[in-house]
């Protein structure tokens, strides 16, 4: 019994993982997917998705259909569970020494210059993350949130990038001041 338990699990992560590598190769072949620089929503949750779907699609299929409850309760699970692997693996924003890409699950694929960021707002949240919004000269909006993975390694490269793409000498920037969440100039006040 342990050892088809163990053999499932081993399965299922091995899926996963090629799944995700599979998805890499085919969808993500710009040159900032290739730097190995990014800022992602944490994987596990996808991959968690990614057991709810395989548990809701196997209680699915095992179903009679003569149990309701059971049948859209497994219905249920696997659209959760597809739910999450979409979200927490199709975004993220990936970057190298040009720029970088957004990439969410609501829009199509934006790539932006450093050198487009105009200021940055900060969102405090209350369990006591922030939210870093950039603001680029489209009109859009790009959001990096702190428990985002690589998130402060994404926003410092940034800064240097954009001064450098700007040519401001980053000594004369007294607006910057990571320990208190601050990149760029903040938008002013109307």
């Amino acid at each position: 019994m342990w050892g088809f338990i163990l053999i499932v699990v081993i399965l299922t992560f091995g899926l996963c993982f090629g799944l995700d590598q599979g998805f890499t190769k085919l969808f993500r072949n710009k040159a900032q997917h290739r730097s190995g620089m990014s800022v992602r929503q944490n994987k596990r949750y996808g991959s968690m998705g990614f057991v709810l779907a395989v548990i809701g699609f196997a209680a699915l299929i095992t179903t009679n259909f003569d149990n309701v409850a059971l049948l859209i309760g497994s219905g249920v699970l696997l659209l959760v569970g597809a739910g999450l692997v979409v979200y927490y693996l199709s975004s993220g924003i990936y970057y190298d020494e040009d720029g970088f890409i957004v990439e969410t699950v609501r829009r199509k694929r934006q790539t932006y210059r450093y050198d487009q960021i105009v200021h940055q707002q900060l969102y405090v949240l209350q369990g006591g993350g922030t939210i870093v919004e950039l603001h680029m000269d489209t009109g859009n909006a790009v959001q990096v949130v702190s428990n985002m993975p690589g998130y402060r390694e994404f926003l410092s490269y940034a800064f240097r990038k954009w001064c450098q793409q700007k040519g401001i000498d980053p000594e004369t920037c007294d607006f910057h001041k990571p320990e208190e969440q601050l990149w760029f100039p903040m938008k002013e006040a109307n």
